[in-house]
């Protein structure tokens, strides 16, 4: 196991981490998928504020994953990369994504 794996799990033991875990979880899981869905489109950030009609630092802080992203901001990115929003309801613990971009 690698320091990092260990350090996560040790950390996930404190319930106070692991509820921000749980609550920040979805926002990485959504900006993770923006940001795979922009390199395989291979597009830059500046080419994605540029069809979005905004500055490249309002693409960077959607990637940065410290605020929850708006939809609309998602939608909006989603069709400036070609994509279109699917959201699914999976059940709680479930393990899986709740939002990809098709």
């Amino acid at each position: 196991m690698t320091n990092l794996a260990k350090l996560r799990r040790t950390l996930l033991t404190d319930p106070e981490v692991q509820a921000a875990h749980d609550r920040l979880g979805p926002i990485f899981a959504v900006v993770g998928r923006m940001i795979d869905a922009r390199l395989a489109a291979g597009l830059t950030q500046a080419d994605i504020a540029v069809r979005m009609g905004t500055p490249q630092s309002v693409v960077a802080r959607l990637e940065s994953a410290r605020h929850m992203p708006t939809f609309d901001m998602v939608a909006r990115y989603a069709a400036a990369i070609g994509r279109r929003i699917d959201i699914h309801l999976v059940p709680a613990g479930s393990g899986h994504e709740v939002l990809a971009l098709a």
